[in-house]
């Protein structure tokens, strides 16, 4: 049993890492590092937000909001461009890697 638990649990930090290096890979990918900072919380403008740290759920409704556009203000322009050509499968691997940073 023991060993049956060790395995699982190697299996989930493996499995941890590698989502956290996709998210990183698709966060340099899709340019995001241009306005939110390579770090995601050393934005080029003060009214960009500071993304590392938010909760995951936040993060995929506003991403969501702002590729429909149920989120539309004059800071979102930039990024309605910049969500049209990501997935939800990528929203949910940024989501995923910028909560855990």
């Amino acid at each position: 049993m023991l060993k049956k638990s060790l395995l699982v649990a190697g299996i989930f930090m493996l499995s941890a890492s590698a989502f956290a290096a996709d998210g990183a890979a698709v966060y340099t990918a899709k340019g995001c590092a241009a306005c939110h900072g390579a770090d995601a919380k050393s934005p080029i403008m003060p009214q960009y937000p500071k993304i590392a740290g938010q909760t995951k759920e936040y993060l995929v409704q506003q991403m969501k909001d702002i590729k429909s556009g149920a989120r539309n203000n004059g800071q979102t322009a930039a990024m309605k461009g910049v969500m049209a050509a990501v997935s939800d499968d990528d929203i949910a691997t940024l989501a995923e890697y910028l909560s855990g940073l």
